[in-house]
């Protein structure tokens, strides 16, 4: 497959990825509040790849589908920041799919959801590439950054 951006090369700035790595560990479903009023369910997702390993956030019924094991292909996915760490987003614009190509070896010592990084100004003006910016690209209905911040533009 062309294109694939290994998990280590994830940064808060990453739109339009398309990463393939295994599904080390499902969550439990949350309900979160939404800043639109709404509830939706979120379940977070542990993928490894041979690089590192991730937390995929997955929205509603896209959950269902996933299985303890399998190699999931994300097709151009986003990163968000929750609580300053990254999350890997499929969004409404990608699409999550079970690869035909396994994934050996992961490496689960390199959590690139551990760390925590400054978001304080993400939203305000910091990152506006990739169509990013005052409504998040239009992801305004599966956009974990509203569900889990409270900020109004």
């Amino acid at each position: 497959m062309e294109g694939i951006t290994k998990i280590k090369e994830l940064t808060p700035e990453s739109r339009r990825v398309n990463v393939l790595a295994k599904v080390l560990e499902i969550g439990e479903p949350k309900e979160i509040n939404t800043r639109f009023g709404e509830s939706k369910s979120v379940t977070e997702v542990v993928i490894a790849d041979d690089t590192g390993k991730v937390k995929l956030s997955l929205w509603g019924e896209q959950a269902s589908s996933v299985k303890d094991g399998e190699t999931l292909h994300v097709d151009n996915g986003y990163i968000s920041l929750v609580r300053g760490q990254m999350r890997l987003n499929v969004g409404k614009y990608g699409n999550l799919n079970e690869s035909e190509e396994e994934v050996g070896e992961v490496n689960k010592e390199n959590d690139m959801s551990e760390k925590v990084y400054e978001n304080n100004n993400f939203r305000r003006g910091g990152f506006k590439r990739g169509g990013f910016g005052g409504n998040g690209g239009g992801r305004r209905d599966f956009d974990s950054r509203d569900n889990y911040r409270n900020n109004d533009d």
